[in-house]
């Protein structure tokens, strides 16, 4: 018998620290933290870092961009000890390294896939390439805003073989995040998932808010989706 491949998990727009509490608790090896102001999830550089300061070794705080200025980018990265980037806007390759040091900090870019059949037609394979200078590539839905929309786009349409460590996002949740995680696990070097929406209290009004349950729902069903792996 083999081992089970592990996925990451990201747990990302935290902003309460029982909330930070509960992602550590569940096991989620990231927590993303939004500075986008226009955000719903947004919190300042200053909030992050007091939330980050919470994670034991071993668990990644991630801060979230979107078009920013690089001097800010740098400041923020500076101020969360061990953190990394992502990139959710239009930066171009030439953007997120100016962003990060160039080389001193390490950064995510996602890429925004349409939704429906509009699907097939991006190039993740050539986007891959041009951000190959990235950890990883976090693959979103395009839809309006910048992320944590709680739309998925269709995973099957994506190429059989990518080059990268890939980051599953865009409508996760705890009911069909086993799905993804079987349709692209063998296409990509690594996978990885990062849910927001999907482990919010229901509600229009808490957006940001986690659910301490639907998180522990979510990591466990990535956990037994692992083990399905197994042989």
């Amino acid at each position: 018998m083999t081992a089970a491949p592990r996925t990451r998990i990201k747990i990302c727009g935290l902003t309460r620290e029982a909330d930070v509490d509960a992602a550590i608790e569940a096991g989620a090896d990231a927590i993303g933290f939004v500075l986008y102001a226009k955000s719903p999830r947004a919190v300042t550089a200053e909030r992050a870092a007091e939330l980050a300061s919470r994670l034991p070794p071993f668990i990644t705080p991630v801060l979230l961009f979107v078009n920013e200025d690089a001097s800010k980018v740098i400041a923020a990265l500076s101020r969360v000890k061990g953190a990394i980037a992502q990139f959710h806007g239009e930066e171009t390759p030439e953007q997120c390294e100016q962003a990060t040091g160039p080389g001193r900090f390490r950064y995510m870019r996602a890429a925004r896939i349409p939704l429906g059949a509009a699907g097939a037609g991006f190039d993740l394979v050539k986007y891959a390439s041009d951000y190959s200078h990235a950890q990883a590539i976090l693959l979103d839905a395009h839809v309006e805003g910048y992320g944590g929309g709680g739309k998925a786009f269709d995973w099957s349409l994506l190429p059989p073989a990518v080059d990268a460590h890939l980051v599953l996002s865009g409508g996760l949740t705890p009911a069909n995040v086993s799905d993804g995680i079987r349709i692209l696990r063998t296409r990509c070097k690594t996978l990885s998932v990062d849910v927001s929406s999907g482990v919010e209290i229901d509600g229009p009004g808490n957006k940001g808010l986690k659910d301490a349950g639907k998180i522990r729902q979510f990591v466990a069903a990535v956990r037994a989706a692992d083990a399905s792996f197994s042989s």
